[in-house]
């Protein structure tokens, strides 16, 4: 039976827990692991591992728990399913109480069965901890029991429920923030990502269909070593790119329509996060070349613009006040630009914001603001610049020969000290690039 271990050095993993006790400022952490995926009858669908368990452990299971106790021994404590022969072989491997001690490099490891009894002990005397509540339900159920059974431990000493306050936000600093081996396997994921795309715009020709393209970027995720993809695979040609989260993916890819490609590959955790729009055919109509160059253009001077101390939100102003100068030319809208802008009148056409953080997840940890003021974006920190322009088949409003053109371009960037790296710079986007490469493998 096969051991599920990941890749990764769990050195990497007792790092990161030695960095977080010094930010939890004398208060506890229990990190649950994300609840098993809904199985139907003997289906059993995919099981992902919670983002902050995976962070601070490398540990795949479902049913388990870590809490961390600051200075105390022992100071990080795992709490697991129990080995069981009959179970794994309908299951696959279970690392078991003395396995998991021993591959993760945790200071106890306990059965889950023993999680209230234990915790009673291995709380007691904290104030406040960190849970991240409502992501699974048997988790917080089992937290309630502990907190509940803390409190009547003090009888009337004075103490109430301990305090608890939210492990996300807490570790979305952290997670923030990326070290060398978060950098490491984001850009791996980057790069499985960019190949994918590259050869799904070579396999593109009218009469093929999306989810063949689809297939196309599963074929090469896979094959060059990802576990999973990052989301859902959005591939939307003609009209439905004007949709955002677009995922039937089952219409035949027409000669005179865009394809829009948004999919990202995961590694290690890590999710590369691209998307490329280009003409079916491999020419762009005069139409599709005028919205298509004038989204490139946005999203290249917002690159260019990025560095160390800029703020996300001057970002999605600056896409705001772009895209509507863009709609006013294109006959989208009309009037004053301030008033376009103050009555939203440009949502009707771009609807989502400029980018996200980028990391274990697609949209990843970690705030905007901080006190209501916008924060700063540092060296190290990783997210998408992703401007578009959406409009509809049945807007009679918009110019007919610009209706169902979706247009999103999209790249993951590292903040450097001095600028910015594009990590998915590999997959084409200008027009003449785009032009030469679209359709040319062998079918």
């Amino acid at each position: 039976m096969t051991m599920r271990k990941s890749t990764e050095n769990p050195e990497i993993f007792k790092r990161r827990r030695k960095k977080i006790v010094a930010g939890l400022n004398g208060a506890a952490l229990i990190v649950a692991s994300h609840p098993e995926q809904i199985r139907n009858d003997d289906v059993h669908h995919f099981y992902r591992q919670d983002s902050n368990m995976y962070y601070l452990t490398g540990f795949e299971e479902p049913e388990s728990f870590l809490v961390i106790r600051p200075g105390k021994t022992p100071e990080s404590v795992l709490f697991v399913r129990e080995k069981n022969i009959e179970r794994e072989t309908w299951d696959g491997f279970r690392f078991g109480p003395e396995g998991a001690q021993k591959e993760f490099l945790m200071d106890a490891v306990y059965p889950i069965e023993e999680f209230q009894k234990q915790c009673i002990e291995l709380l007691k005397g904290y104030e406040e901890v960190y849970y991240r509540q409502y992501k699974n339900k048997d988790a917080d159920q089992l937290v309630e029991k502990v907190l509940l059974a803390l409190k009547q431990a003090y009888g009337r000493s004075g103490y109430g429920l301990m305090t608890l306050k939210d492990a996300d936000s807490f570790l979305g600093e952290f997670r923030l923030r990326k070290d060398e081996d978060d950098i490491s396997n984001l850009r791996k994921a980057c790069q499985i990502s960019a190949d994918a795309h590259v050869a799904a715009m070579k396999f593109t020709k009218p009469g093929v269909t999306e989810r063949q393209v689809q297939a196309v970027l599963a074929y090469n995720f896979y094959m060059n070593g990802a576990a999973r993809v990052g989301y859902p695979y959005i591939i939307a040609s003609g009209n439905n790119a004007t949709t955002l989260h677009y995922n039937f993916n089952d219409q035949v890819c027409k000669k005179d329509d865009l394809l829009l490609i948004d999919a990202g590959a995961e590694y290690n955790y890590y999710s590369g996060d691209i998307t490329r729009t280009y003409p079916i055919s491999g020419q762009f109509t005069a139409a599709q070349k005028k919205v298509y160059q004038g989204v490139l253009t946005i999203q290249q001077d917002l690159i260019a613009y990025l560095k160390p101390g800029i703020f996300f939100k001057d970002l999605h102003e600056m896409a705001a006040d772009r895209l509507t100068d863009l709609m006013l030319e294109l006959g989208l809208v009309s009037g004053r630009k301030e008033d376009v802008i103050k009555s939203n009148q440009h949502r009707k056409y771009y609807p989502h914001g400029v980018g996200h953080w980028l990391g274990m997840d697609v949209h990843d940890s970690g705030v905007y603001f901080i006190n209501g003021e916008p924060r700063p974006v540092e060296a190290g920190m990783t997210f998408t610049i992703e401007p578009g322009l959406y409009i509809p088949q049945n807007d009679m409003s918009a110019p007919a020969e610009l209706r169902g053109i979706g247009v999103r371009i999209e790249d993951d960037i590292i903040m450097t000290a001095n600028g910015c790296d594009v990590m998915t710079s590999g997959v084409p986007k200008t027009i003449e690039e785009i032009e030469k490469i679209v359709g040319t493998a062998a079918h």
